[in-house]
């Protein structure tokens, strides 16, 4: 089975999230900001990482760059998914290491194929 951690702040977010990787048959792991989702990318390895931007404490860009940067996780394809549209965040979230860059809201079939692209 597929293991997608979900780093997002926002609780209604991830019940979103939780809800439609759950259907998709991905195991879901949950962090609420860019330090747990980094402790946790270590911790479990998952298969993907999908990133929120806009967090407290460490926020999505900066958690990007740990995890890319970090040996033990740099293999792990980080999606980034923000309500900021700007073509400078696109650019700057793959210039972190994030494979791809997507923005809210997310369509459900679109959000497994974008997963699935990925990892291959």
């Amino acid at each position: 089975m597929t293991t997608v951690l979900v780093i997002d702040d926002s609780p209604s977010e991830m019940a979103k999230f939780r809800d439609m990787l759950s259907k998709s048959n991905y195991q879901v792991l949950e962090a609420t900001n860019g330090e747990q989702g980094c402790q946790m990318a270590v911790a479990h390895l998952p298969d993907v990482i999908l990133m929120d931007v806009v967090m407290p404490e460490m926020n999505g860009f900066q958690a990007t760059r740990k995890i890319t940067r970090d040996k033990a996780t740099a293999h792990i394809p980080i999606i980034m998914i923000s309500t900021k549209n700007q073509e400078t965040d696109r650019v700057w979230g793959k210039r972190q290491g994030a494979k791809e860059y997507i923005t809210k809201p997310i369509d459900e079939s679109g959000l497994v194929q974008i997963i699935r692209k990925v990892m291959e």
